[in-house]
């Protein structure tokens, strides 16, 4: 039963992929590779018989047996069991044939007695989540952190305000971060809320537990409570086989991780455009071709994610719609989108961790941007201040004009401003600096750094 040393299935168990540099090499990696899977589908077989000889319904010596046998996935031969899934539609058929025969007698009749194979396979993608959120859970803290001293440190500094691509008014870099920071712990928040509700699976064939009463248990109501607390996964209020709300909450709350980070990561694509270039990520990738090139690699992946993410959910989410009391391939459509999740939700947390320790934040960049349309960023606040001197359609008229000859005469419009009679006690200096019209963006950045 030994894996062989096959580079393909190295591969698998390790958690790498040539196409998958977003995700290849992070702690979720390792987690939800084959091996970490074959590993949990053995510690849901040996829970289970532990928690029949808690209550009674096996031997001591059989719940030591399988847990013995059960101890080292590298005895199960990955690609034989994928290979051998074909003819049952699922691992742990196969799994359960070779786990038996590696107890041997006396006690190889105990293992998998009165499950069925969803009931493992569930459970097993219930471990696979919980120890990959456990791995994700303080990357996402390391970000929120990062974020934090961002936003604390450019409180005050001045930046343009860009909606639909274009300045429109003056804001500060702290908020901008404090607002990525709010993003990140919704996803904390989300994520956090459904890894303490994963729960254990167990229902036997059509999810009335009738197996195990036929087994011998007086209370087989009482078995999933018991096969659970061996798991430390949450107890189920019913078998789920077809009420597949864990699996849609998980993959939604993973999606819109990636897709809190993605906002992230479209920002800093678009400050640090070479044209733009008022942030950077630490240190850039290259390229094959432009030696001069610092591409915003971390970016880029986690914006990659954030796209795939979406679809991925989506398929769980058409999933719910499971008939009967074991559906026909409902099911299993859910294995993989759910598994690259993890992994997308993982390799994205990694970076946006790394980027936002490392991010470069350049104030002087951004100051200078301020000017680039001749003053016009604090038009707003000038049809507001110029209104009660000149009247409301005066002001806009002024206002009007002055903004075609800033950018003809390519002057500022402070300058021009101060050529017009009827403003000469105004302090124009004052008003037309965009530095002191960010409204409570500082304040905002205060409010939001108080959430822990």
């Amino acid at each position: 039963m030994t894996s062989p040393a096959d580079p393909a299935e190295r591969d698998a168990a390790a958690g790498t992929s040539l196409l998958a540099p977003g995700w290849t090499g992070s702690p979720a990696a390792s987690a939800t590779g084959d091996r970490a899977y074959l590993r949990a589908l053995l510690d849901a077989e040996a829970a289970l018989t532990r928690a029949q000889a808690a209550l009674g319904l096996a031997p001591a010596g059989a719940a030591e047996a399988v847990d013995a046998a059960a101890a080292d996935p590298g005895a199960f031969d990955a690609c034989s069991l994928a290979e051998r899934a074909r003819s049952g539609g699922n691992p742990v058929i196969p799994l359960v044939a070779d786990l038996t025969k590696a107890v041997g007698e006396p006690y190889g009749s105990y293992v998998h007695r009165g499950a069925t194979s969803q009931d493992i396979l569930d459970t097993a993608t219930m471990l696979v989540a919980a120890r990959t959120l456990d791995l994700l859970l303080p990357d996402l803290a390391r970000t929120e952190r990062a974020l934090a001293r961002l936003a604390a440190e450019h409180r005050d500094t001045p930046m343009p305000g860009r909606t639909l691509t274009q300045h429109a008014v003056p804001t500060v870099f702290g908020l901008k971060a404090a607002g990525w920071r709010s993003l990140v712990l919704d996803a904390r928040d989300r994520l956090t809320t459904v890894r303490s509700a994963l729960p254990a699976q167990l229902g036997g064939a059509a999810g009335t537990l009738a197996a195990f009463e036929a087994y011998g248990a007086t209370e087989p109501a009482d078995l999933p409570a018991a096969y659970a607390r061996e798991l430390a996964l949450r107890t189920p209020e019913l078998p789920w086989h077809t009420l597949r709300t864990p699996v849609a909450d998980l993959g939604g709350a993973l999606a819109f991780a990636a897709g809190a980070l993605g906002k992230i990561a479209a920002d800093v694509l678009t400050l640090s455009r070479t044209e733009i270039g008022e942030v950077a990520e630490a240190s850039g990738g290259g390229s094959s071709a432009m030696p001069h090139k610092a591409n915003p690699v971390r970016s880029t992946l986690i914006a990659a994610a954030a796209r795939r993410a979406p679809q991925l959910a989506a398929t769980l989410y058409g999933s719910l719609a499971a008939g009967d009391e074991r559906p026909a391939g409902a099911w299993h459509a859910e294995w993989e989108p759910l598994r690259d999740l993890l992994r997308l939700a993982g390799g994205a947390v990694r970076d946006a961790a790394e980027l936002a320790e490392g991010l470069r934040v350049r104030p002087d960049v951004m100051r200078a941007h301020l000017g680039l349309t001749h003053g016009l960023i604090v038009s707003e606040r000038l049809s507001a201040e110029l209104a009660p001197v000149l009247g409301r359609a005066r002001a806009k008229e002024l206002l009007t004009e002055l903004a075609a000859r800033a950018y003809g005469e390519d002057r500022s419009l402070g300058e021009l401003l101060s050529e017009v009679p009827e403003l000469q006690d105004l302090d124009l200096t004052s008003l037309t600096d965009p530095a002191r019209y960010t409204g409570a963006a500082a304040i905002l950045t205060d409010r939001a750094l108080e959430r822990r």
